[in-house]
């Protein structure tokens, strides 16, 4: 029954992509351009190209496609999904600015003496001339002249070629911000327990770097470089450092390496790591330097860091298990853990958790899709207390599918603890 509905609900999707496909190809090229030119044919076999590109970037590295591959379909493929997204937004404003703007300066229907006149070629001295119908102008099947197919024409261009260009700046800022990488952002988190020592105390944290097919190596760099600048305590990547093997992401990986902070660099699984191999993942950052919190907790000085694996590992029995990494600790000293999911809360609020530090939503990544990650998530984004026990969740240094964040800017987030002895 689940994949009946599953496949369902692909195939629904999947009329919905070719519904939306079709209706921008009759408004950006159908009726921008002339019947069987030159320009329509190559605006049709764009409107074909991209959204084949689109599918083949979604199904390319779960297909075992060859990662030269993926590389290849991923840049236009995942862009197109981001312009798709905010040109189908674009256009759909535009349908009532052009139904207005048509209406309003529609061409007035010639009365039938006329018309019959202007198919002859001639019209009667009796027939009124307007500067629209000019005399000599062939009706459309419909009744409306050249001129007013002309205006259809100018409308369709003017509000399509507007569209595409607020859907390209937009798309096109959002994947310089990704490019660019992550900015700083800097929190303060007063703890009850935390002792005075410990006041200050500096956790840099990662999360959703997303190295694939089209983030690599210099975007790794990028995130160690600002890192590094930051000479934070400690260093926490909370899950969803890959979409790939080891073997094809393992030198996007390298530069990891160079993580420094006094009192180390830990790593807790995501859900992408699931998809990945999370085994040889873990084993590899722990080659590069990173120590991997599997259901398990790392005694600081001053506080106690726990991590659990994700709830996406319960599919490979190993999901996170808070009894192993929390249950016969030390109430009395504070607590900060590591998870990728801010779903798991509840459960860190079971245990006495005092900070949770997590990831996952992007903040939404593309706007409205903060609205829908709201739906799933308790905190989307920022700091938010539940209980005794306060959630951090990063927007990810990264981004998934289109390199592109619109409304929701990547970070790599300083948290700075406080203790209400200081």
């Amino acid at each position: 029954m689940t994949i009946v509905l599953v496949v369902v609900a692909v195939a629904a999707v999947l009329a919905l992509l070719a519904l939306v496909h079709r209706w921008l190809w009759i408004r950006l090229v159908r009726d921008t351009t002339a019947p069987g030119g030159p320009a329509r044919r190559a605006g049709t076999a764009v409107a074909v190209a991209l959204p084949v590109l689109a599918l083949a970037a979604l199904v390319a590295g779960r297909a075992g496609a060859p990662f030269w591959l993926e590389r290849v379909v991923a840049w236009p493929g995942y862009l197109w999904l981001a312009v798709l997204l905010y040109l189908a937004m674009a256009m759909a404003v535009a349908e009532p600015v052009r139904a207005v703007w048509l209406r309003r300066y529609a061409a007035p229907a010639p009365a039938p003496a006329a018309a019959a006149a202007v198919l002859r070629g001639s019209a009667p001295d009796s027939a009124p001339r307007t500067p629209a119908e000019p005399s000599g102008a062939a009706a459309g099947p419909d009744g409306e002249g050249a001129a007013g197919l002309d205006r259809r024409v100018f409308v369709a261009r003017v509000l399509g070629g507007a569209a595409v260009a607020v859907a390209g700046g937009t798309v096109g800022n959002g994947a310089y911000g990704v490019l660019r990488g992550p900015r700083v952002k800097r929190v303060q988190v007063p703890l009850a327990k935390l002792p005075r020592a410990a006041h200050g105390f500096r956790i840099a944290v990662v999360s959703d770097v997303h190295l694939g097919p089209v983030l690599g190596r210099a975007h790794t760099q990028r995130i160690v470089d600002t890192v590094n600048r930051t000479q934070p305590d400690l260093i926490a990547i909370v899950g969803d450092l890959v979409d790939g093997s080891v073997h094809d992401l393992g030198p996007a990986a390298e530069p990891l390496r160079l993580l420094r902070a006094r009192h180390g660099s830990y790593f807790v699984t995501g859900n992408h790591e699931y998809f990945s191999g999370a085994q040889q993942w873990v084993d590899h950052v722990r080659e590069l330097g990173l120590t991997p919190l599997e259901n398990a907790r790392h005694a600081l000085a001053h506080f106690d860091l726990a991590g659990v694996n994700d709830v996406q590992g319960e599919s490979e029995g190993h999901g996170p298990d808070f009894r192993a990494a929390l249950g016969d600790r030390d109430r009395t000293r504070t607590a900060v853990l590591l998870a990728h999911q801010p779903v798991v809360i509840h459960d860190a609020v079971r245990h006495g958790v005092d900070l949770q530090l997590s990831g996952h939503t992007h903040g939404g990544q593309l706007w409205p899709g903060n609205h829908v990650a709201e739906l799933a998530n308790p905190t989307v984004a920022g700091l938010e207390r539940y209980g005794d026990t306060q959630l951090y969740v990063s927007r990810g240094a990264g981004a998934w599918g289109p390199p592109v964040r619109v409304g929701a800017p990547s970070d790599i987030t300083v948290v700075e603890l406080a203790s209400y002895q200081a």
